[in-house]
């Protein structure tokens, strides 16, 4: 329901010629939308009609972030309609009524739906995502599937293939965000890998290889998404100290705030900052494993606290003895500093028998889709909720 907040004229306004105006801005980091309001020539009065109509439409103004996108149309001089977009799915109008502005939340039209997507890589994981017409964030969403095996700036290679299958939100015939991957398939140099998403009895949702064999292990590949190796683990020349001595982890590029994960399920056995290491975390793990993650710009967790595979527990950074910003990751086994690169973990318990006759028929038509010849795909065929989904809204 539009609300009105009434507005008298202002005594200096002035006549002009019927002319229409477009004024486009972003909000800038640590910015106000009343400042930016005032920076895109609206007076005191009109920032205060403004903000008072996008309150009484439910507009919360702390959650006003860097990179929203604000319009105003003037006609005559006069402000007739704002535009606020947060994201494609959430937008605020405020329109000029008489001598009244009027505010409400805009109705985004949105359709769920499950869609087949392939990727052929050229250069990197992300590119192939662009070049396919997707957004880059599936490059994510996939990594994330597939983080037990395969680590995707290390292995990825040019040529390699992909096919998911993946929920989706989409606007207009516009893809907006993705939702759960319900089945993956990868192909390359490092071999084929096949994931599949099924809910447990007990509602837990997870993946799993077409024999039922759990698709997980009980450490990722990498402690980050996307990064390049710039130092391995063995004698390397130290670049402060300038002799050599033993590198006792793997140094990932990353820029400063890149989301750092934990590789396994663990206890924080320290969370503090040293001279060498800088703002460091240290897990304890199963099976007598820690690991450690060094040169953090913020940590995220403290001692004592349980960790889960796959949270983020930190923002990689520059701090300590370092001479530009990465992460030093290093993994013990009872104390003893190991070769993260070369672990071979082993997976959890796979399916039990009584479920794999359900998980057979459940991804059945995944299996279809997967296999299928490119142009004989056919999306429709795909987009009804599975055991996955089980006809749940995507967030």
């Amino acid at each position: 329901m539009a609300l009105a907040l009434c507005l008298s004229a202002p005594e200096t306004a002035q006549e002009t010629n019927r002319t229409t105006q477009i004024i486009n801005r972003r909000l800038e980091p640590k910015q106000t939308v009343p400042h930016l309001l005032f920076q895109m020539g609206l007076d005191s009065a009109r920032v205060s009609a403004v903000q008072g109509a996008l309150a009484a439409a439910d507009f919360d103004f702390r959650k006003a972030r860097a990179g929203d996108q604000v319009r105003l149309v003037f006609q005559n001089g006069e402000l007739a309609l704002l535009d606020y977009r947060r994201n494609p799915l959430t937008e605020w109008q405020v329109r000029r009524n008489g001598e009244h502005y009027e505010g409400k939340q805009l109705e985004i039209e949105r359709e769920n739906k499950v869609d087949v997507v392939d990727l052929s890589v050229n250069s990197s994981l992300w590119n192939a995502a662009i070049a396919a017409g997707e957004k880059p964030e599936i490059a994510v969403v996939v990594a994330d599937v597939f983080a037990w095996d395969i680590d995707f700036y290390r292995d990825v290679q040019k040529g390699d293939h992909m096919r998911i299958v993946v929920e989706k939100v989409v606007s207009k015939g516009r893809t907006i965000s993705y939702g759960h991957v319900l089945a993956a398939q990868y192909k390359g140099a490092i071999g084929q890998k096949r994931s599949f998403r099924y809910r447990l009895p007990d509602g837990t949702e997870t993946y799993f290889m077409e024999d039922g064999s759990s698709a997980q292990k009980t450490f990722l590949k990498s402690p980050l998404k996307f990064s390049r190796i710039t130092s391995r683990f063995g004698m390397r020349m130290h670049p402060i100290l300038k002799y050599e001595r033993a590198h006792k982890g793997v140094d990932y590029a990353a820029e400063i705030g890149t989301p750092v994960w934990a590789v396994a399920d663990g206890v924080v056995s320290d969370s503090s900052y040293g001279n060498a290491g800088g703002n460091s975390i240290c897990i304890r793990h199963a099976m007598h494993f820690e690991t450690c993650y060094r040169h953090l710009s913020k940590r995220h967790v403290t001692k004592g606290q349980r960790v889960s595979q796959k949270q983020v527990i930190a923002l990689s950074g520059n701090t300590g003895m370092s001479t530009g910003p990465h992460l030093h990751f290093e993994l013990l086994r009872k104390g003893v500093h190991v070769n993260p690169l070369n672990q071979n973990f082993p997976r959890p318990e796979p399916l039990p028998k009584a479920l794999l006759a359900d998980f057979q028929e459940k991804i059945l038509p995944l299996r279809t889709a997967l296999d299928a010849p490119a142009h004989a795909l056919s999306v429709a065929q795909y987009a009804t909720p599975n055991a996955a989904t089980s006809g749940k809204a995507l967030p």
